[in-house]
C-alpha cells in the first residue's frame, strides 16, 4: 500500500511542481529580456521534461537504470499517443506555425542518434557524452530557429500570451525553487514506489518505467496541452510534445549513462523504439499541412489514443 501511495503522492508533486517550475523559469527569463519564442522552444520544453529528467536521474542514482530508459522512451510514446490524442479529442488541433517543418526533421534526427547509440545494447558514459553534446547542439538550433521566426510566426504570439509578464523576478525565482524542490521529492517517491510495485508483480523496472512512470511524468504535458487548445493556442500543444520528445531522448538519457551505465533490454530496441518512431511519423503526417495549415482532427486523435492503448496492451501481454 505504501508503494502505491508513494507513486500517487509523487505524481501529484510532479504535476504541481512542474507547473511552478515552468512558470518561474519562463517568467524569470522574460524579465531578463529573453524573447518569448526562445523561452517557449527551450525553457518551457525543458521544463515540461523536468519530471522525466529528475525521475531518470533519481532512478540511476539509486541503481534502477531500467526505469530511466523506460521512462525516456515510454514518455515519448505517451506524449504522442496519450497527450496529443486526448487533446485532439477535446478539440481538434490546428497547426499554423511553420516552425514544426524544421523541428520534425530535428526530432527524427534525435530519435536516430539515440537509437544508434543504444543499438549496441548498452547505455554507458560514452553514450552519455555524445547525447549530452547533441543536447547542447539542439539548444543552439532552437536559438537559431527562434531568432529567425521571432517576428512573424504565430507561435510567437501564443507564447507571448502564455508567458506571464507581471511576475516579478524575486517571485519567479521563488516559484522556480519551490517547483524544483517538489520535482525532486516527487521523483524520489515515484522511483521508490515504482521499484516496490515492480518487485511485487515480479516484472522488470523498465516495464514499470514504460507504463506507470511514463504515463505519470507525461501528466504535466497533458494538462498543459489541453489548457492550450482550450485557450486557442494549439501550436503550443503540438510544440510541447515535439520539444518534450527531443529533450526526453537527450538529457533524460544522458544522466543514466553518466551516473549508472547499464545494459539496454533488447525489447527496448526491437519493440519500444519502433513504436515511438511509427507514432512520430504519424504525428508528422497529421501536423505537416501539405495544402495549408496542419490539422489533427478528433478522429485522428482517437487513432492515436487507440494506438497508445494497443501498445499498453502489448506490454501487458509481454509481461504476462
Amino acid at each position: 500500500m505504501l508503494t502505491y501511495l508513494a507513486v500517487l503522492a509523487g505524481l501529484a508533486l510532479l504535476v504541481w511542481g512542474s507547473d511552478r517550475f515552468v512558470l518561474g523559469a519562463s517568467a524569470a527569463a522574460r524579465n531578463l529580456g529573453v524573447s518569448p519564442l526562445f523561452i517557449g522552444l527551450t525553457i518551457v520544453g525543458m521544463g515540461t521534461s523536468a519530471p522525466e529528467i529528475l525521475v531518470s536521474a533519481s532512478a540511476a542514482l539509486y541503481g534502477n537504470p531500467g526505469i530511466a530508459i523506460g521512462n525516456a522512451v515510454g514518455s515519448n510514446i505517451a506524449n504522442i499517443g496519450l497527450v496529443l490524442g486526448v487533446t485532439a479529442l477535446v478539440r481538434g488541433v490546428v497547426v499554423r506555425t511553420k516552425i514544426f517543418r524544421v523541428e520534425f526533421p530535428i526530432m527524427f534526427a534525435v530519435i536516430g542518434i539515440a537509437w544508434l547509440r543504444l543499438g549496441d545494447g548498452t547505455l554507458d558514459e560514452a553514450d552519455g557524452v555524445v547525447l549530452g553534446l547533441a543536447f547542447l547542439f539542439l539548444l543552439l538550433l532552437m536559438a537559431g530557429i527562434a531568432e529567425r521566426a521571432r517576428r512573424t510566426d504565430p507561435l510567437r504570439r501564443e507564447f507571448s500570451e502564455e508567458i506571464p509578464a507581471t511576475v516579478g523576478t524575486v517571485r519567479a525565482l521563488l516559484l522556480f525553487a519551490i517547483g524544483l524542490a517538489a520535482l525532486l521529492v516527487g521523483s524520489r517517491l515515484i522511483v521508490w514506489g515504482a521499484v516496490g510495485i515492480a518487485r511485487s508483480f515480479e516484472v522488470s523496472d523498465m516495464l514499470i518505467g514504460l507504463t506507470v512512470v511514463a504515463i505519470g511524468t507525461s501528466l504535466p504535458e497533458l494538462a498543459a496541452s489541453i489548457a492550450s487548445v482550450l485557450k486557442d493556442e494549439p501550436d503550443i500543444a503540438v510544440g510541447n510534445a515535439i520539444g518534450s520528445n527531443m529533450f526526453n531522448l537527450l538529457p533524460v538519457l544522458v544522466l543514466p549513462g553518466l551516473i549508472a551505465p547499464a545494459a539496454v533490454p533488447p525489447e527496448a530496441l526491437q519493440r519500444d523504439f519502433p513504436v515511438m518512431l511509427v507514432l512520430s511519423v504519424a504525428l508528422a503526417i497529421m501536423a505537416w499541412g501539405f495544402r495549408g495549415p496542419g490539422h489533427i482532427a478528433r478522429w485522428e486523435g482517437a487513432v492515436l489514443v487507440f494506438a497508445f492503448l494497443g501498445y499498453q496492451g502489448l506490454l501487458y501481454v509481454s509481461a504476462a
